[in-house]
């Protein structure tokens, strides 16, 4: 835990606001931001307060905890508006959720005859804690996304429909190197980024509050991960 650290993450994810802005904010020198970030140096409780107040955490959370969930492995941090798109879903518990789902839209898209199927999927809490714990099962949901043109006759499953929607998202380089820690705490840094920005998630049952998109780039394996905003 570092309380430089944690200003060092609140101030990014801030915008990207910088030394100068948030100094200006407090009424000090960009020098002692600086040092407040090198944990050279530590704010009064006055100024203290003000930082929670400014990036909408408890004190609690600034000084003792660690915040910072920044790694390499994420970029991108933007606001995205999703086109309406069609899709159908095969949702999965069992031991590799993932796989198991993922492969069967896959033979979803070949049977309908997708070369290049756009595949999305989320984590599917309905999951008890039996099935949890002693079996090691967790529940998953894939979705196989339907291009314009696509017949929605004889197709596997029911067709659902999503309108436009804008969502925050991340991007994750290698998401798989360390996926129990990489996939979670993208997550956690769109979190503390909606969180400081005052951002509300959108949880309403009619749209996907939140998905994950894998894709290769230059041959490198890369995910983008989406939460719904109001």
């Amino acid at each position: 835990m570092s309380f430089g650290q944690n200003l060092l993450f609140l101030r990014k994810m801030k915008n990207n606001m910088t030394q100068e802005e948030l100094a200006d904010c407090l009424n000090v020198s960009r020098q002692t931001v600086s040092k407040w970030e090198l944990d050279a140096a530590y704010p009064e409780m006055e100024k203290l307060l003000t930082l929670c107040g400014l990036f909408s955490c408890s004190l609690d959370q600034l000084i003792r905890e660690d915040m910072n969930l920044t790694n390499e492995a994420y970029s991108n941090i933007r606001i995205e508006d999703v086109e309406a798109f069609r899709y159908i879903s095969y949702t999965v518990i069992s031991p590799e959720p993932e796989e198991d789902a993922v492969d069967h839209v896959k033979r979803w898209a070949q049977q309908i005859g997708i070369e290049s199927p756009r595949i999305i999927g989320w984590d599917f809490p309905a999951v008890s804690q039996e099935q949890r714990n002693v079996h090691h099962m967790h529940g998953y949901g894939a979705a196989l996304v339907l291009e314009e043109g696509i017949s929605e006759e004889g197709l596997p499953a029911k067709v659902k429909r999503q309108d436009r929607q804008r969502y925050i998202a991340i991007t994750i380089k290698s998401p798989f190197t360390a996926p129990f820690e990489l996939i979670p705490n993208a997550y956690k840094v769109l979190m503390a980024y909606m969180n400081t920005n005052g951002l509300k998630g959108k949880w309403d049952g009619h749209i996907l509050d939140c998905f994950e998109k894998e894709y290769d780039l230059n041959g490198v394996s890369h995910m983008d991960v989406y939460i719904a905003i109001e």
